[in-house]
């Protein structure tokens, strides 16, 4: 049974975000800590735009494959954790993750990817990997994320 627990990942979401970066660190130095090895998921998939499909030499999963790499390099320039694992799946960001989780020991997630309106607390892939995870889920502030919930008086 603890060979079993002991292969299950510690997953982040990577959406190239700044609060995606922030999770991919502490999600290594967590799995080093813990013992259990990283894995990095991208998710991508195809934009419906008035029930039509972009089509043409635009490819989404190449764009998800750079910016996977591009957050990795990012994250940890040459000094990649040894073993880290790279995931790139077709579908929605909270889908792919929630799905995922089903197979992992945490998920972390950035509390704001690249949507959204700035003012909001917690992403809307963050909140629903929150509440549908089957796993516990960290959600990570970045320092930029927290300047942009202060008020002009430096509070919350």
């Amino acid at each position: 049974m603890e060979n079993e627990r002991e292969s299950r990942p510690i997953l982040v979401g990577v959406d190239g975000s700044r609060s995606s970066i922030e999770a991919l660190r502490l999600a290594a130095e967590l799995s080093k800590a813990l013992g259990h090895h990283l894995e990095a998921v991208t998710a991508w998939d195809y934009p419906a735009l008035a029930g039509y499909y972009v089509a043409g030499e635009w490819r989404p999963d190449r764009d998800g494959e750079g910016i996977l790499d591009a957050s990795i390099a990012e994250a940890f320039g040459p000094a990649v954790p040894s073993g880290m694992v790279r995931t790139l799946r077709k579908g929605s960001p909270a889908g792919v993750l929630v799905e995922e989780s089903r197979r992992a020991e945490m998920l972390v997630v950035g509390c704001r990817g690249r949507g959204g309106f700035v003012g909001l607390l917690l992403g809307s892939v963050s909140a629903e990997c929150a509440e549908h995870a089957q796993c516990p889920v960290l959600v990570v502030h970045s320092d930029h994320d927290a300047a942009h919930t202060k008020d002009e008086n430096g509070s919350v």
